[in-house]
């Protein structure tokens, strides 16, 4: 008999994961895949949108010729600040541009004489001036520097809205992707802000729908539910949401690490845009006040330089467990000694230098210095609300070196961490379904782990 399950394909800018859910919400089964990149019209590593629209179609119509299960409903959840195009025949308009590569200037500058003060636009945004990761300002960059590709849009989806498109081919915006510092999206009127309709880019901007509406379907000669996508860090905050009743924080980690509070009642003040917070969207429409730190870029870096320096072997860090005598040795005439390449630090020396002739010891300085970055980023996602509950998952919640500093700086609060690959998979198949989570759904689903502060010498 077929066991009945919902898909997901969970699509980051590394990793393409596909998984399969039984009703209980337990993993049944799941596969990986990555693509190289190709280089956009200018040279820039970009995401080769074919390569992956062909894998999303052939994993699922293998998946539906299977004798083992049958599928109920798909759903897609996947990194934002991407856009995809389409023409007026709902072709693809290549390429996917990269949220990494940079917007001149002057493009920024006269965004910001025409719909400026920078900072009142921030706070009515939820965003921060920060070029392609602004979803908005690649469609003005486009409309300003390339008007010939431009001219040709007639949808513009946001990337999870696009995996959706593939399978049901109607094109829509839900507000997870629109509320994630796009610069779209007015907090105050809960609407596109004004500049949207000035530009007249409400226009390629398709209705917006419920991030829960999901589109019966005739696919392949079988009845399925197909889900209109979710934004990954939103996707990754549902289940908590729908199962706690405590306030907490979520730190999302991966690319980018996000201290994601969703329950501020307000929207961002002069300080919080000053002290680098953004909003997200809950699938409500209600705003996550959040901070970005760019954790895993940044990681990726220095770990492959380490292990350069000290000749080891490129999985090596991996196996690193936390060391309270070496963190008592470094901590004693502590100073900075990593210079950041993804992350501005006012406070980072000129050039990396580290006296060390071990890697594990050069590995425990570089995750102390990087949680100190984290420790301010959920401080500044927090504010001054008394949150006791701290939750870590994705990629860093295997890090044994950074779960026993996080918890060491937040002693005072509850941290636990949670399996790290299913978290935006999970979100996005709990979304379009019409389950109730209760408290026990985290434990049960997620391998939570609590963890005890390490006491110091």
């Amino acid at each position: 008999m077929k066991k009945t399950v919902t898909a997901v394909f969970d699509i980051g800018k590394t990793n393409k994961k596909f998984f399969l859910f039984d009703s209980e919400f337990q993993e049944v089964y799941r596969e990986y895949i990555q693509f190289d990149e190709i280089t956009d019209e200018d040279g820039h590593p970009t995401e080769d949108l074919s390569a992956l629209r062909n894998w999303l179609k052939t994993v699922f119509d293998r998946i539906l010729k299977t004798e083992k299960y049958e599928i109920k409903a798909i759903n897609f959840s996947s990194y934002g600040a991407s856009l995809v195009h389409l023409d007026e025949n709902r072709d693809v308009i290549f390429p996917l541009y990269n949220y990494t590569k940079s917007i001149p200037q002057d493009i920024i500058d006269s965004f910001y004489d025409k719909y400026g003060p920078e900072e009142d636009f921030h706070q009515k945004t939820g965003s921060s001036s920060s070029g392609m990761l602004n979803a908005g300002m690649q469609l003005y960059w486009l409309k300003n520097t390339k008007p010939e590709v431009f001219k040709k849009i007639r949808y513009s989806l946001h990337l999870p809205q696009y995996l959706s498109f593939v399978f049901t081919g109607i094109p829509l915006s839900e507000y997870t992707s629109i509320g994630c510092h796009t610069s779209l999206w007015d907090f105050e009127k809960k609407d596109y802000h004004d500049w949207v309709y000035a530009e007249n880019l409400d226009q390629m901007l398709p209705p917006i729908v419920s991030t829960e509406t999901s589109i019966n379907m005739n696919y392949n000669g079988k009845r399925i539910k197909i889900g209109v996508g979710i934004h990954d860090s939103s996707a990754a905050l549902l289940p908590y949401v729908r199962s706690l009743k405590k306030q907490f924080i979520l730190i999302s980690t991966g690319t980018w690490s996000i201290a994601l509070n969703p329950f501020v009642e307000r929207t961002l003040s002069k300080k919080d845009v000053a002290g680098d917070c953004i909003n997200y969207m809950r699938i409500n429409g209600k705003p996550v006040k959040s901070a970005r730190l760019f954790l895993g870029n940044e990681y990726s870096i220095q770990v492959k330089k380490l292990t350069e320096h000290y000749g080891v072997d490129k999985d090596y860090h991996k196996t690193i467990m936390f060391e309270p005598e070496t963190h008592y040795e470094l901590v004693k005439e502590f100073e900075k000694m990593f210079h950041w390449e993804s992350i501005d630090d006012p406070d980072m020396p000129a050039e990396t230098n580290l006296p060390y002739h071990s890697f594990d010891h050069a590995y425990h300085q570089l995750m102390m210095e990087l949680v100190l970055l984290q420790v301010e980023s959920i401080k500044s996602a927090k504010g001054k609300m008394t949150i006791e509950k701290l939750f870590v998952d994705g990629g860093f919640s295997d890090n044994d070196v950074y779960i026993h500093l996080l918890s060491h700086h937040f002693r005072t609060m509850e941290l636990r961490t949670t399996d790290s690959s299913l978290g935006s998979a999970l979100g996005a198949a709990i979304c379009i379904s019409d389950t109730q989570l209760n408290s026990k759904f985290l434990k049960k689903n997620y391998s939570m782990k609590k963890h005890i502060p390490f006491i110091a010498k």
